[in-house]
């Protein structure tokens, strides 16, 4: 019987201390992403079709870019919710100067119009070369993929429910950036464009997490210690009488 209880706690308080070790070093993992992003913001870069394309490195940095954009085929980001409602994110190609490469440029967000067979109005004037600023992240993702989701529609402006951009690329004809440029918000010919950081789970909270989880271990070993003093003082008090 003392065995089963014992195997019982050790199992409980090092799941416990596990858990809480785990919060620890999420809240590490969190705090250099951190560190790294806020680094990033003061790292503008100029875009050029020779530039690496690694997303990784680049993501959150400010850039410009040169060259002209081509309005001949704009894609719509489906089901992308703000403040309660549905719309697109917009991506316009970018054709980078003097080379062949482009950037999907997402100047923002736009409401859905009803009935939903009728697309938003996103034609606009390009000038011939114009310098664009913005900055540097990763396409949105979404929670679940369904099949066909990368897959553009015959209209245009072509909706998708995910943006790929190998497939993008071979309708358009040309190489694209595995990475989008978010359109500067002072910049013309943009929507609604509220970019933020990226929206994690904050250091101090997984911190929170691991103190309730070594809590929780302390009380469970106070308890073990209470319940077998309690089972012995019993067993003295009947072997007594």
């Amino acid at each position: 019987m003392k065995l089963r209880w014992l195997v019982a706690y050790l199992s409980l308080f090092t799941l416990f201390l596990s858990l809480g070790i785990w919060q620890i070093h999420r809240a590490n993992e969190k705090q250099d992403f951190l560190n790294v992003e806020a680094q990033r913001v003061n790292e503008s870069v100029q875009l050029l079709s020779e530039t690496s394309d690694d997303s990784v490195s680049l993501r959150y940095k400010p850039a410009t870019v040169t060259g002209h954009y081509d309005t001949t085929t704009q894609f719509l980001l489906d089901n992308q919710i703000d403040g309660g409602k549905a719309g697109y994110f917009v991506f316009t190609p970018f054709r980078l100067q003097n080379g062949s490469k482009a950037i999907l440029v997402n100047r923002g967000w736009i409401p859905l119009v009803e009935p939903r067979a009728t697309l938003p109005n996103v034609v606009f004037e390009a000038e011939n070369e114009i310098t664009l600023r913005g900055r540097i992240n990763a396409f949105p993702s979404i929670g679940l993929k369904l099949d066909g989701a990368n897959q553009p529609t015959k209209t245009n402006p072509a909706v998708v429910g995910i943006v790929d951009a190998n497939v993008l690329a071979k309708q358009l004809g040309y190489e694209l950036f595995s990475f989008q440029l978010e359109l500067d918000a002072n910049s013309p010919n943009g929507f609604k464009r509220e970019w933020s950081a990226a929206k994690i789970m904050q250091p101090e909270q997984h911190l929170a997490y691991a103190l309730q989880w070594f809590g929780l271990a302390f009380v469970l070993t106070i308890i073990f210690i209470k319940f077998f003093m309690s089972r012995s003082a019993q067993k003295d008090d009947s072997s007594f009488f």
